[in-house]
């Protein structure tokens, strides 16, 4: 078995670490039978699951994740839950097909925190916003274009100088940036632990559990794990790029690992020099900028650079982030890492998701972009909908197809070289 089928990891989550030690679930150690799996334990596919229930009470669904809930990639992004566009989808000339999409989003929004206050995750939800900010030319262009759409759209936000940004934040590294109200933080390892510990009754949850092999049943599909079978009249594979390697959808999504460091609780003078705002999060203007988070226990994420299609030598990534924080906040260049690791998502070429029905009974939702918790919990959600005939809007005309791309050695060259580009033009984002 190799990576193929899911991502392994060097370090394991700092999110993960910070909790207390949770107890897995059992793996799939027999044959089983059910009315629908559901392949990946993230916010799609827990979505998928949970809604699944309150459509069909009396089903037996079994859900399947390769990891333990809150070490797998869920638990490992930045914790943003942007409740419109990102800024490298909005557009201008489309704002009231946006405006739709940005309405789906807020209704996933809402039902996550229902659950949250509802089941009491701790989790830390809190409504804070984000910043988006540039440090060179490219990124103040891309701003500027994510401003014309924000007023077109009529959505609320603030311009900032240098000096104001860094009055609240404590970092004078961009010339400009703009604040959104528009987004909620959270601990992502525990929230996705809350959530997958409070499904319904009727979902079964295997961890430590990979589907290996899918094939086509007499009636209906058959799943193989390691150390077991499911027997499943429909399918849903919410395991993110991971279900290219059981559908057709290879050339259309590609395994990106990101990476991010945790700093240990800063001192009082260092959380002194971060400004006004005591928790903030940070969003680059451009795609190759570095994500940045000021936590409410006192501590500062970063998250920057990436590898294509396998992970990278995590001790040598850490020199990047640690280099990414010093240009930033000089002040902290003293503060040790908590942890730094990787997490794995599924990028396509024009940022649209893979999703529908694939084949009879067969049900994808893929390429989440970075937008994997929000998007993902909307995905899953519409995509139960969708299998129990409840009328859902046309996904591909609100969120887009995911296009076509090169396969073999050909997809790592363009990777390599639209990499090479976008860092060279937006060089002052790193």
């Amino acid at each position: 078995m190799t990576d193929e089928y899911f991502p392994t990891y060097e370090r394991p989550s700092g999110w993960n670490a910070l909790l207390p030690k949770r107890t897995p679930k059992k793996p799939l150690e027999n044959t089983i039978s059910c009315e629908v799996a559901v392949v990946g334990a993230g916010y799609t596919g827990l979505a998928a699951a949970r809604r699944w229930a309150e459509l069909a009470a009396d089903d037996r669904i079994v859900l399947l994740d390769s990891s333990e809930v809150g070490e797998g990639s869920p638990g490992r992004n930045s914790g943003f839950l942007v409740e419109i566009m990102m800024a490298g989808d909005a557009n201008i000339a489309d704002v009231s097909r946006m405006l739709e999409c940005n309405r789906l989003i807020g209704g996933a929004i809402k039902d996550l925190r229902e659950i949250i206050e509802r089941e009491n995750i701790p989790c830390g939800i809190a409504r804070i916003g984000t910043y988006r900010a540039a440090a060179g030319r490219a990124g103040i262009r891309a701003l500027a274009k994510y401003r014309k759409f924000l007023e077109a759209a009529n959505l609320d936000h603030v311009l900032l100088n240098r000096n104001e940004l860094a009055q609240r934040i404590g970092s004078d590294f961009y010339q400009t940036g703009i604040y959104s109200p528009h987004c909620h933080m959270v601990q992502p390892a525990a929230m996705v632990r809350g959530i997958a510990d409070s499904l319904p009754l009727s979902v079964s949850l295997y961890e430590n559990t990979p589907a290996i092999r899918l094939d086509k049943a007499k009636s209906g599909w058959q799943i193989t794990t390691p150390n077991g079978q499911v027997n499943a009249n429909q399918i849903i594979l919410a395991n993110n790029a991971y279900s290219r390697k059981f559908v057709r959808a290879s050339r259309r999504i590609a395994v990106i690992y990101t990476y991010a460091a945790l700093t240990e609780r800063l001192n009082e003078e260092q959380l002194r020099s971060l400004g006004s705002d005591s928790t903030w999060g940070l969003l680059p203007a451009t795609r190759v900028g570095s994500t940045f988070r000021r936590t409410e226990d006192g501590r500062i994420l970063t998250r920057a650079f990436w590898g294509y299609e396998k992970e990278l030598d995590n001790k040598k990534v850490e020199d990047v982030l640690r280099k990414s924080l010093r240009r930033r906040f000089p002040k902290l260049s003293g503060a040790d890492f908590f942890a730094v690791w990787s997490g794995a998502t599924g990028l396509t070429i024009n940022g649209s998701p893979v999703w529908g029905e694939f084949e009879a009974g067969l049900f994808v939702s893929a390429g989440c972009n970075g937008g994997g918790i929000v998007k993902g919990t909307l995905f899953g959600q519409l995509l139960a909908n969708l299998a129990n005939g409840v009328s859902v809007p046309n996904v591909g005309s609100m969120f887009g197809q995911a296009a076509w791309m090169p396969g073999g050695a050909l997809r790592w060259a363009g990777n390599e070289l639209v990499a090479a580009f976008e860092k060279f033009v937006g060089s002052d984002e790193l």
